[in-house]
């Protein structure tokens, strides 16, 4: 892509003091007629570039206009590539790879840097997650609605929405856009959609950005108090964190934690079988006690 080759030649000239035409034509693959015009346009757009002709010449970003090089320590560099490298996980390509190499031309220590932290932003869905998001990018970009098939707590609708954005929160991808259903703005979780389509052109709105904070989203409506067994203990670090618990004298597990629906409160105490129990809210402890019979009895029948 031109803004990507841009972007890799500005990135050049910050890192050396000149480079030729035909070298950059080889680093990026393209024609010398291609990098002169692109020197034109970056030109144009405010960043003074010097052409030099002869031997010794070539093409450099005029003396006193230079950025500080200071400015982007290989430090910041390596947190940006690494940045890029995890969009590769959710493209199913590797353009993102290339674009990091054209970033890092020139400096080939940034791209030996630190290469230990592997993203993958995939989650579960890598298979029917890529092209999902590229076509919901695409759709973006062009101004394009998009209809699935939607599946939810309350049942499964279809949906036609003006998509805006793209979302990665709380390790799942999720579509921010205007439902025609609802006729105000929704999220939707990527992989609750199925038969996912492009369709007619929008003109787009004001589209404010999604609240996406914890209180906003999951908000408190019961406070739960448990007891949990102490070999869970890994189980309350990993899902709620190290401030959920307190250690009791006999070793067993005092929980709290805020939960925002009863059926996700009676679900996952049942879950831990008998090494939870639970203690406040009261009333729902003859719902736990129902959902295990429920259970008790089904298996009972076969």
């Amino acid at each position: 892509m031109k803004l990507d080759r841009m972007i890799g030649i500005l990135s050049i000239l910050l890192q050396r003091e000149k480079v030729t035409a035909p070298y950059l034509a080889e680093k990026f693959e393209v024609s010398r007629r291609t990098i002169n015009r692109d020197v034109e346009a970056l030109c144009m757009a405010g960043i003074p570039l010097v052409t030099e002709p002869g031997r010794n010449g070539g093409i450099s970003i005029m003396e006193g206009y230079k950025i500080d090089r200071t400015c982007l320590s290989t430090s910041d560099m390596q947190a940006i590539l690494a940045g890029l490298r995890s969009l590769d996980s959710v493209s199913g390509t590797n353009r993102y790879a290339q674009l990091m190499e054209k970033l890092s031309a020139g400096a080939s220590d940034l791209l030996k840097g630190d290469a230990h932290i592997l993203i993958d932003l995939s989650s579960w869905y890598k298979a029917s997650l890529a092209p999902k998001i590229e076509l919901l990018h695409d759709a973006i970009l062009f101004g394009r609605k998009v209809s699935f098939t939607y599946f939810a707590p309350k049942g499964e609708s279809r949906r036609t929405v003006e998509p805006y954005n793209l979302i990665f929160q709380w390790a799942n991808w999720y579509l921010w856009g205007w439902c025609e259903s609802r006729a105000d703005f929704r999220l939707f979780k990527l992989g609750r959609m199925t038969d996912l389509q492009a369709g007619e052109a929008f003109e787009k709105r004001a589209a404010p950005l999604p609240e996406l904070s914890g209180e906003r989203v999951f908000p408190t409506v019961y406070q739960v108090k448990a007891i949990i067994g102490a070999e869970y203990k890994w189980r309350l670090i990993e899902e709620f964190g190290m401030d959920s618990f307190t250690t009791q004298p006999d070793g067993t597990l005092l929980f709290s934690f805020g939960f925002t629906d009863k059926m996700n409160i009676v679900g996952w105490i049942a879950s831990f079988g008998d090494g939870a129990e639970l203690l406040e809210p009261a009333e729902f402890r003859g719902e736990v006690l129902a959902f295990a019979e429920g259970i008790r009895k089904r298996y009972l029948k076969s």
